[in-house]
């Protein structure tokens, strides 16, 4: 029961019932569980996946890790998710698949993406590791692709005490081989060679403790956002997140934009409000992709919010007297 055992197998149940998949497998981190979707869609050598170019690293890794090639695409300027405009560009006779990040807690722009699936055979990943819950047209994250991959992370919106992580899906012919590959093979009759990839046991019975709760914290966040919303529209150069029609955001992060970030952050660092930078540099820029030649003027969406974002305290127990706080800072600084 210490690896695996009666938590974790009632924790992938409860969470397929969550997500409203038929079937969940666990593993040990969200990273993983993108590594083992894409080995389970048989993504080949050279094969070709596209994917955002503001992430973190593990959306890009794991295709490479698995055999791909990483092709980016830039991001939409309002909402921070892959553009499905540069998705059509990317297509070549190469592409194998398509992963969408639900960047923030926001869905990416889910109907031209599984068009563009459709119509040139591709595999769709979800990735979902910010976006618990969240919804496009009615639509919960996770059951809109082949696969779709969470991280339960403890700063995640459903999160372990450690590390952890989950892969959902409604195809069953890829369960079998996708439980086996994590588990070294299949346990007792290696059919094939595996990863050790198992959740914890004690991860498994905190999440199952935690899943009751997370449409409350989920509202929580909400309501947070919501009034941050009210309080910076207007303030300085600020820029509030934007929600797209027809999509719900669960706030994993609640992220401004100002010309003026790297003061603002040293503002309320010095007024003891901690931010972070999510994420600091787009992934075509970053030196483990040198090899791809790519500029900024590659990806001019990316390039611009690099510079741009910062991720404001939220959580579902921050106090409306420590939210205060945070805006009567911006404000102070803008003013």
């Amino acid at each position: 029961a210490f690896i695996r055992g009666p938590e974790v197998d009632q924790f992938e149940k409860d969470f397929a019932a969550l997500v409203g998949v038929r079937h969940c497998i666990s593993c040990a981190n969200g990273t993983d569980a993108l590594y083992i979707a894409l080995r389970g869609l048989g993504l080949g050598l050279g094969d070709e996946v596209i994917t955002t170019a503001h992430s973190w690293i593990s959306t890009s890794e794991t295709i490479t890790q698995a055999g791909g090639r990483v092709v980016f695409c830039d991001t939409d300027p309002a909402t921070f998710t892959i553009d499905p405009a540069d998705i059509a560009r990317k297509i070549t006779s190469r592409t194998r698949g398509i992963i969408p990040v639900h960047l923030y807690g926001q869905p990416a722009d889910m109907d031209p993406i599984l068009e563009l699936a459709r119509k040139h055979r591709l595999w769709v990943v979800e990735d979902c590791a910010q976006a618990h819950l969240a919804e496009y047209k009615g639509r919960q994250v996770g059951t809109m692709g082949d696969v779709a991959t969470f991280s339960f992370y403890p700063g995640k919106n459903l999160g372990a005490m450690g590390d952890a992580g989950g892969i959902v899906t409604n195809r069953d012919d890829l369960v079998e081989w996708m439980t086996n590959f994590a588990r070294h093979g299949g346990k007792g009759n290696h059919v094939i060679e595996g990863i050790n990839s198992r959740m914890d046991g004690l991860q498994g019975a905190v999440l199952r403790v935690k899943v009751p709760h997370l449409r409350r914290w989920t509202e929580m966040r909400r309501h947070l956002a919501a009034a941050y919303d009210r309080a910076l529209e207007g303030v300085g150069d600020v820029v509030i997140p934007k929600v797209a029609t027809g999509r719900t955001h669960v706030y994993h992060l609640y992220v401004i934009q100002t010309n003026r970030r790297d003061a603002l952050r040293a503002h309320l660092t010095a007024a003891g409000i901690e931010t972070v930078l999510n994420y600091p540099k787009a992934l075509p820029f970053y030196p483990a992709y040198a090899y791809l030649r790519h500029t900024p003027a590659d990806f001019p969406v990316a390039a611009r919010h690099q510079n741009q974002i910062l991720s404001l305290p939220i959580f579902p127990e921050m106090t409306a007297e420590q939210q205060q706080l945070v805006i009567n800072s911006i404000k102070q600084f803008c003013s």
